[in-house]
């Protein structure tokens, strides 16, 4: 378990040889589009990401699942904000305002 610093952050994880992953898709059904990732050996660790013609919105999950993060991007000035909620519906409501509200740029409600 790492505990915070002094200062708030994480502690940085201890040196050495580390393997760097990626999320992986999951099965397609029927030929649709896949829609999310998963951790290949954690599938409650989840993303996703979601765009229209201004704002990309990056989802991911707690490692438990339970839990979100959500990172809404705007397209055109690359200005960001973050959320964090217990449903994901919520985080991307108030990543979104919050990017575009001009409220501030972290919002954690757990």
């Amino acid at each position: 378990m790492h505990r915070p610093a002094d200062d708030g952050k994480p502690a940085r994880p201890p040196a050495g040889r580390r393997r760097w992953t990626s999320f992986v898709a999951d099965d397609s059904a029927g030929g649709k589009p896949v829609r999310g990732l998963h951790e290949a050996t954690n599938p409650k660790h989840r993303l996703r990401v979601e765009h229209d013609a201004h704002t990309l919105l990056v989802h991911l999950s707690d490692e438990d699942g339970a839990g979100w993060t959500t990172i809404a991007v705007d397209r055109e000035t690359r200005s960001w904000a973050v959320a964090q909620d217990e449903r994901q519906s919520d985080t991307a409501r108030r990543a979104y305002d919050a990017l575009y509200e001009q409220e501030p740029l972290l919002h954690d409600s757990r």
